[in-house]
């Protein structure tokens, strides 16, 4: 009876341990999305090209994710879910091997397409792995702990990244981002279970997904939550710099408390999502709404943007991670198919934030991009009121 406790107390810890993985296995893959930003001014002197250019790296990225995450979910779905993600880290790690060897800015956006490739099929299965492989009754934990990867990249991983390209150069950051990789990989062929696909489908199963107005509704409400989000985020540093005077230092510790802020939203989430759900996603639509709509008036004051950057930051990582969690659970014999859907929509909300942000700034002025947003999020939140009264069975239980 004893040796069996300590077997089952083991293959726990081994559980916990292998959601531990697939959380820092989300940091290198966000990590390596976000850090171009601070590297942009570098790589754009290294080429002698315009920062505007170089922007190009981000705008692609975001785009390929969103057009590919489900025609290769798709291609990829009868493929064993470790072995998958192990061919995933092997073409990441390479193409991070061809960034740091880049020889042209050509080649530089090659490697960068790679890399996005990867990433679309990662986010289509690494929900469903994580909640495979976590201890019974933590789903909820085991999709916080990938929540938490996500906020560390903005938090350090981004930090850390320019730290490394102001010291060695922008090279050796990629360089750096590849070696956690290849460490990672090989920790997931050690430690990760054989994981069959649970899900044979085709371009077939889409109409039948779709035909659920509590999913069609939960899509929209991430289309517009990240277009909104990004219509003011994509140029809060300018923002805050321009608008409101802001030193630099004084801006990145904005940028931080925000990541700081997405942590202890996912321990938040954590703590109480399988109980309170629906009602966490009601009051952080609210506090991402108010948080845009505040931007203006508190720019000329820290303080006032900290609590900002505090509560919108804590809200937005509540809200992806709860949204995250009722997606997934419409239909768990098409789980990938439902996270690569909500993968590529995420990144149509990012480009299409920024597009709009872009187009606040030189038509309107950048002071309105806070109100542009905040226009976008009173759509999201109308939504999101009559979901709450159109179906009950959102306020249903995780478990």
């Amino acid at each position: 009876m004893k040796h069996n406790l300590e077997v089952s107390a083991d293959a726990r810890r081994t559980q916990y341990f292998q959601v531990f993985l697939m959380g820092v296995s989300a940091f290198i893959m966000n990590t390596t999305e976000f850090v171009p930003v601070a590297l942009l001014s570098d790589i754009a002197q290294d080429f002698a090209i315009t920062t505007a250019e170089t922007g190009w790296m981000l705008t692609l990225y975001a785009w390929i994710v969103a057009a590919m995450s489900l025609p290769l979910m798709l291609l990829t779905s009868r493929f064993e879910r470790k072995r998958l993600l192990l061919a995933l880290f092997a073409v990441f790690i390479a193409s991070h091997v061809l960034s740091v060897f880049a020889w042209s800015f050509e080649v530089l956006l090659i490697s960068r397409v790679g890399i996005a490739l990867t990433h679309a099929i990662f986010w289509s299965i690494t929900a469903a792995i994580a909640i495979r492989v976590a201890p019974e009754g933590k789903k909820a934990l085991a999709l916080s702990v990938l929540a938490t990867g996500t906020s560390l990249a903005m938090v350090l991983g981004v930090p850390l990244g320019r730290v490394v390209g102001q010291w060695f150069g922008w090279r050796a950051t990629f360089g750096g981002i590849g070696g956690l990789a290849l460490i990672v990989f090989i920790l997931q062929m050690r430690l990760l279970p054989t994981l069959p696909s649970m899900f044979e489908g085709s371009f077939r199963k889409i109409p039948e997904l779709l035909k659920n107005p509590l999913l069609v509704c939960l899509y929209l409400l991430i289309l517009l939550v990240f277009t909104a989000h990004y219509t003011a985020y994509s140029y809060i540093e300018p923002f805050m710099r321009q608008v409101g005077s802001i030193s630099e230092n004084a801006a990145t510790i904005v940028l931080l408390l925000f990541g700081v802020a997405g942590i202890a939203g996912s321990v938040i989430f954590s703590r109480w999502g399988d109980k309170f759900n629906t009602r966490l996603m009601l009051i952080s639509t609210i506090l991402i709404l108010l948080s845009m709509l505040m931007l203006l008036f508190s720019v000329t004051s820290i303080w006032a943007l900290s609590l900002i950057a505090l509560l919108w930051g804590a809200a937005l990582m509540l809200l992806i991670i709860s949204m995250q969690a009722k997606v997934i659970m419409v239909d768990v014999n098409a789980q990938d198919m439902l996270m690569s859907m909500f993968s590529g929509i995420i990144n149509l909300g990012i480009g299409t934030g920024a597009l709009f942000g872009g187009y606040a700034v030189t038509h309107i002025s950048l002071s309105s991009v806070g109100y542009v947003g905040a226009a976008i999020a009173v759509m999201a939140l109308l939504l999101m009121l009559f979901m709450i009264k159109r179906f009950p069975e959102l306020s249903r239980r995780l478990g």
